[in-house]
């Protein structure tokens, strides 16, 4: 029983948070005269004590102690002795652990916010390097129609600007104090919630006392943008991979993320990128795993909520390392633009561009249009050509209605120009968008 119930190897992350609350507490107590003052004023500099002593990592687990708030209160009681056990005053371990998990998720979420817009910089950085920078764009892994390397880079700076607004929003959902809620209906104290709320940075007490001591939908929150965070950066991550290898040769590693072959002296493998993509299904299964605990379970707590923290820590740690791992693989690769500008060339990635100057130019319907431009590409590979090789006489046997005007369009820099609609791929959009951005996180840090 003692082995199973304990819990100290795993909780004793929280022991920051633990004291932090634990001394908002005492000093509600103390003001509201529930304490005395000695009492109140012995307990916050013990609590201050007991922090530095685990700061140093002079914390010595006692399984028979359980848990990190016993410890906690253990080492208290040694250090100022019988005022230590007022300390539990109108508390329940329920309303204690819930309202320490919070506060860990509420740092866990900052910690969060802050690596996406170290990410979001690095990209910005790269696109506003590249934003004229030609590469093929593709849909089914099939090339399509050209775009720049910035465009692309800052297709994931949207997604991280919706990660961030997920994170943010379960911060705001989140921000309510559980400490006053004791075991599961409140308590007979006098006691002041609000003012243990304000200590402890939450904007205001929980409502409902039994809903205080059971949710977990704050952690289920945190690991649903995890998740999903984790799943963008397993897709940037798959498409270093493929870019790092030698049939697209988009990108060259720096040695500093990548790592040799135990037997090919030749190989340069993208080993932190996998790894970044292999983390995302252990946070995807930190996600599930949590859901599943809390499915089943009947109002108000039940010791299954032990198990709530080992997801949360693995997913914590992991999201940190792959945000900074994939922000240091982004600052430093190696971009290889006339491999880029190559592959976007070889697949006829400008057909659409034919397309739409027939419909723009020479009035043809787009459906007949898109039908000739179809056989522009399968002449042109008829003919071992690109489709901006063709001469004009190539396209006229197509359709004599093409004129020597298409010429100019056909190239994949002219393609890429032409996509100046809001959020397209034309350079000038890329810098507007890049602007935009950098204003948007100027804002947010001027907050």
């Amino acid at each position: 029983m003692r082995e199973i119930n304990a819990s100290i190897a795993i909780d004793k992350r929280l022991w920051r948070e633990d004291i932090a609350a634990s001394r908002a507490h005492a000093a509600m107590l103390g003001r509201q005269g529930i304490l005395s003052e000695a009492d109140a004023r012995a307990i916050d500099e013990g609590l201050a004590e007991v922090g530095l002593e685990i700061g140093a990592g002079n914390l010595a687990e006692d399984p028979s102690l359980e848990d990190i708030h016993m410890h906690v209160e253990h080492r208290l009681a040694a250090l100022i002795g019988e005022p230590a056990g007022r300390l539990h005053t109108a508390r329940s371990r329920n309303d204690q652990v819930a309202t320490d998990f919070k506060l860990f998720v509420r740092r866990a979420i900052d910690e969060a916010i802050a690596g996406i817009g170290a990410l979001e910089a690095v990209l910005i950085d790269r696109a506003e390097e590249h934003a004229a920078t030609v590469m093929p764009g593709f849909t089914h892994l099939q090339s399509g129609q050209p775009v720049t390397l910035g465009h692309h880079l800052m297709a994931y700076r949207e997604m991280l600007t919706r990660d961030r607004s997920r994170f943010s929003e379960a911060r705001a959902r989140m921000n309510e104090s559980p400490l006053g809620s004791a075991a599961l209906a409140g308590t007979g104290f006098d006691i002041d919630r609000e003012a243990t709320a304000r200590a402890l940075g939450f904007d205001r007490p929980t409502a409902n006392s039994i809903d205080a001591v059971s949710d977990r939908d704050f952690v289920v929150d945190y690991l649903h943008a995890a998740a999903l965070t984790s799943v963008h950066l397993s897709r940037l991550a798959e498409e270093i991979v493929l870019w790092a290898s030698q049939p697209f040769g988009f990108v060259r590693l720096p040695d500093a993320w990548s790592t040799g072959s135990s037997i090919m002296p030749n190989k340069r493998n993208p080993d932190a990128a996998e790894l970044v993509r292999g983390h995302s299904a252990r946070i995807i299964g930190d996600h599930v795993a949590l859901l599943v605990l809390l499915k089943g379970l009947p109002l108000a707590y039940a010791k299954d909520l032990q198990d709530d923290k080992p997801p949360l820590f693995d997913a914590h740690d992991l999201l940190g390392l792959s945000l900074a791992a994939m922000a240091g693989m982004i600052a430093d690769l190696e971009f290889v633009p006339e491999r880029m500008r190559a592959a976007a060339a070889a697949g006829h990635a400008t057909a659409t561009d034919l397309a739409d100057w027939l419909v723009a130019d020479a009035g043809v319907p787009f459906r007949e249009a898109h039908h000739i431009a179809g056989h522009a590409v399968a002449a042109a590979e008829d003919a071992g050509k690109a489709l901006d090789q063709l001469s004009l006489d190539e396209l006229r046997t197509v359709d004599d209605r093409i004129d020597a005007r298409v010429l100019p369009r056909l190239s994949v820099e002219a393609s890429v120009a032409a996509r100046r609609s809001a959020g397209g791929t034309a350079p000038e959009r890329v810098g507007q968008a890049i602007a935009a951005a950098r204003a948007a996180m100027a804002a947010r840090e001027g907050q």
